[in-house]
């Protein structure tokens, strides 16, 4: 039989069935405890919640060495494991790890309050030892390699990011089973990520943003690792504030800008993946379930795998739209205006919010976007536009990687296609749009930001 490591048995560490640790003092005195999480190194480190100073961690301090205890959940089988005490970490992408499961570890058990993470102590896994015993029989399994590679193979053919995006969620939800996914993209100069594609919500969200930092998401993209949690916790639900503007900014009232979320209302299972590619983080693959446990250390994996396959599949598409020259428009004829009751447009310069009849759109980059567009149309009643011109637009203030145009665009155009019925963009051919109005506009600048 081959040497047992920490790879061998990571379905014991998934906290469902809590592990024995053995310590003992200078005096050669035992201690026997119960340990709330044993987290996945690599095969040969583990690392132990390190939650308050107990006679636990007292002797390891003095005597760095130890015998753990772990039960498989599925089989019942025992093992046992010698440790030896290297460090501890408080901070970082094991930390954060570490302290979001343990939030869903708490709140399953009713403990908030008094799980609280101090630091992750690593071990060096010295000895692992099978406890002879009956077992129960291993139940099938989902083949997850099968299901990797599907999603792979179809990401590996490229195309236009928002083909990628939709294919990607289609593929999860078949290949892997996951109903409730997204795909959120970094902007890195304002540090918040952005929804661009999700699937199994009643509505997309297409727009909301999270800070980096803030819940599971905003940790991931933080720390670029997967962030796990297999029971609910209130701990990692999104607040989603809402931004109200003042009369002096001339609208009645409060105003809406915040997106809501997509989400569920009290997810039991959350999984977030950093997109990775060329060493550039690009955004998150976001998976969350009603099940418990639903993603374990092998779902973290695929998934990763797969969200690496979508980076590269990015940073290619990068590459290739940076060194391709988008056609030139040939002169466009002047097109007749729409008919029917004018729409009034407003641009709030400070944010670049738009509202199209009072109905917030979009802000940011994408609400600069737009307005170049509507007032380019405007004044000439021109529809057709490139995204080599948007590109070199320093108006725009545009990052300087060329995907994030091309993520600014589907964003608004999906914006678009939900909030308003009469304004679309709409693809003319390779880095060729055009912007489709029927109906009259009325455009109004506005001092300041919503």
């Amino acid at each position: 039989m081959s040497e047992l490591t920490a790879d061998s048995i990571r379905r014991c560490l998934e906290g469902d069935v809590p592990a024995s640790i053995a310590t003992c003092a200078p005096d050669g005195t035992p201690n026997v405890t119960l340990l709330s999480q044993v987290q996945y190194v690599d095969s040969q480190h583990v690392a132990l919640s390190y939650q308050f100073f107990s006679k636990t961690r007292e002797n390891i301090l003095a005597n760095p060495l130890a015998q753990l205890e772990l039960i498989d959940p599925v089989t019942g089988a025992v093992f046992q494991l010698s440790l030896r005490y290297l460090r501890t970490e408080t901070a970082g992408p094991l930390f954060e790890n570490m302290k979001a499961k343990l939030a869903g570890i708490a709140s399953h058990t009713g403990m908030q309050g008094v799980f609280r993470l101090l630091g992750a102590d690593i071990y060096r896994v010295q000895a692992i030892q099978a406890v002879p015993g009956l077992l129960m029989p291993e139940p099938p399994r989902p083949n997850l390699l099968a299901a990797t590679r599907a999603c792979c193979e179809r990401l590996a053919l490229g195309g236009e990011m928002a083909e990628m995006l939709d294919h990607l969620l289609d593929d999860i939800r078949r290949h892997f089973g996951i109903e409730h996914a997204m795909v959120l993209m970094l902007d890195d100069a304002a540090q918040r990520l952005y929804t661009l594609a999700s699937t199994g919500y009643d509505f997309s969200g297409v727009g909301s943003e999270i800070p980096v930092g803030i819940g599971i998401i905003g940790v991931a993209a933080r720390e670029r690792t997967p962030i796990r949690i297999t029971h609910f916790t209130a701990d990692y639900i999104y607040s989603r504030a809402i931004r109200q503007s003042s009369a002096a900014a001339g609208l009645p009232g409060a105003i809406e800008t915040e997106i809501p979320l997509p989400g569920l209302a009290e997810p039991h299972s959350q999984l977030a993946v950093p997109i990775i590619g060329g060493g550039r983080l690009f955004g998150i693959l976001f998976a969350e379930s009603t099940e418990e446990r639903r993603f374990g250390y092998d779902e973290e994996d695929a998934l990763a795998t797969v969200a690496a396959q979508l980076g590269f599949a990015f940073a290619a598409t990068a590459t290739r739209a940076g060194l391709a020259a988008d056609d030139n428009l040939s002169p466009q004829p002047l097109i007749a205006p729409p008919s029917g009751p004018p729409s009034l447009v407003r641009h709030y310069a400070g944010d670049e919010s738009i509202f199209i009849d009072d109905d917030y759109l979009i802000k940011g980059v994408a609400g600069a976007i737009f307005w170049k567009l509507v007032r380019e149309y405007a004044a000439g009643r021109r529809s057709e536009f490139t995204n080599k011109e948007l590109r070199v637009d320093a108006g725009l203030r545009l990052p300087a990687l060329s995907e994030n145009l091309e993520a600014r665009l589907i964003l608004l155009e999906r914006r678009l296609a939900e909030r308003c019925t009469f304004i679309g963009i709409e693809k003319t051919g390779r880095g060729r749009f055009r912007l489709a109005v029927r109906r009259p506009v009325k455009l109004v600048e506005m001092p300041g930001g919503v």
